[in-house]
């Protein structure tokens, strides 16, 4: 199992970033995609989150209007375009990816990659 995050970068305030995790090794399809977020000296927060069937999503407060999460699963791929952003959305982003079913907990997380927004 593998989620491999991509798209991180400095960027200026009121720019755009798109984030990408390329999913291996397990049902994707299956699979609700998250994306959370740590500022350093943070707690971990979900950001957004999009269903395996429908595609029905869901948001943070404070990326609501600016942020919209997407999947491919044909690629295996979920996305997260961020816009309008802010010095306050600086984080390491982290992809999962969460299954239950007959009782067990399936949960798996990429390695995070970083947004840093400053001018």
């Amino acid at each position: 199992v593998q989620l491999v995050e991509s798209g991180g970068g400095l960027v200026q305030p009121g720019g755009s970033l798109r984030l990408s995790c390329v999913a291996s090794g397990f049902t994707f399809s299956s699979y609700v995609m998250k994306w959370y977020r740590q500022a350093s000296g943070k707690e971990r927060e979900l950001v957004a989150r999009i269903t395996s069937v429908g595609g029905n999503t869901n948001y943070a407060d404070s990326v609501k209007g600016r942020f919209a999460i997407s999947r491919d699963n044909a690629k295996n791929t979920v996305y997260l375009q961020m816009n309008s952003l802010k010095p306050e959305d600086t984080a390491v982003y982290y992809c999962n990816a969460f299954k239950y079913t007959g009782g067990y907990e399936y949960d798996y997380w990429g390695q995070g990659t970083q947004v840093a927004v400053s001018s």
